[in-house]
């Protein structure tokens, strides 16, 4: 199983959908994470979490908190709502949210993070996971709260081998990464710069004790990934760009059916490119980048071959 990873602003519910109907395969996906907000889960998450086009994949609810407080509201929230899984973000490396205590910074809250066994036996619904980075600053952060994690029944780790710090540049700390997966009493998924086939086929060779792999920007820029990985060999890039712009056609015309004017769709449809200035060439991602409305955006989106 592959498991793709949420990304703010990409992996929306119709993306999901796409992908899965295109790619298809058993991949679990995961929401973009779900945050309190005026003291109640944030009313557009609910929205892409409940979306019926979420139906018929693998999916699991993720949620970024500061404190069991937030927590609290945010699994209430989704037992009420029968959901069977929940991953617990304690790995996004953004400033907006580690500033606040969530993500990667709440594995620096001792505190906090010692009182997470008592908040998730009194939510005792869904299973749980946890996606998270070797620390904060320093890589060996994750040995002040790997006891607590050890004293949980966890489904899987996602632990990304970079601290926060480094964002998503820099060296990956592959020996605090083995010494992870050597502590942990949990399964360990490994997630980081997953990007080709042989990536995925190298993380399972050096750290035989993962159970699998996750990536995000990987298939944000090669839509196929988990697919060729399934079938055990790299696609030509005929094949990955015939199957892309197939995803991109149905997400596009779903846009444009709910959608209203070239501003909103262009808004949606666009990032769909983002990472892919790889696969699709510079000057064609150069310029769908630069389109200002839709006869130029399909001019430029015409120039990938």
């Amino acid at each position: 199983m592959i498991y793709i990873a949420p990304v703010q602003g990409h992996t929306d519910a119709a993306w999901r959908h796409f992908h899965h109907a295109v790619y298809g395969g058993d991949n679990r996906y995961f929401t973009p994470f779900m945050r309190c907000e005026h003291g109640e889960t944030r009313r557009q998450d609910m929205r892409d979490y409940l979306s019926p086009l979420n139906d018929g994949i693998d999916l699991e609810p993720q949620v970024i908190f500061r404190d069991m407080a937030e927590l609290d509201v945010l699994l209430g929230r989704l037992e009420a709502e029968g959901a069977r899984a929940v991953n617990l973000n304690m790995g996004c490396p953004f400033p907006l949210q580690t500033g606040k205590g969530r993500g990667a910074g709440f594995i620096r809250n001792a505190a906090e993070a010692s009182r997470l066994p008592e908040t998730l036996a009194a939510h005792p619904g869904p299973a749980y996971s946890v996606k998270m980075r070797l620390g904060f600053e320093s890589p060996d952060e994750w040995r002040g709260v790997i006891d607590i994690l050890n004293s949980l029944e966890l489904t899987n780790i996602y632990l990304h081998p970079r601290v926060a710090r480094q964002q998503y540049g820099g060296e990956l700390h592959l020996d605090e990464f083995a010494a992870f997966v050597e502590a942990s009493r949990n399964p360990v998924v490994f997630n980081g710069d997953i990007r080709t086939p042989g990536d995925i086929a190298e993380a399972g060779r050096r750290f035989p004790g993962i159970t699998g792999v996750m990536t995000a920007r990987g298939v944000l820029g090669r839509p196929s990934l988990a697919a060729e990985s399934v079938d055990g060999e790299e696609w030509a890039r005929e094949k990955r760009i015939v199957k892309m712009m197939e995803f991109h056609r149905a997400l596009l015309g779903h846009y444009e059916e709910t959608l209203c004017g070239d501003a909103q769709v262009l808004a949606k449809i666009k990032p769909f490119w983002e990472y892919a200035e790889d696969e699709i060439g510079r000057k064609a991602w150069k310029a769908i980048r630069k389109a200002s409305n839709m006869a130029r955006y399909h001019s430029a989106v015409a120039m990938v071959e």
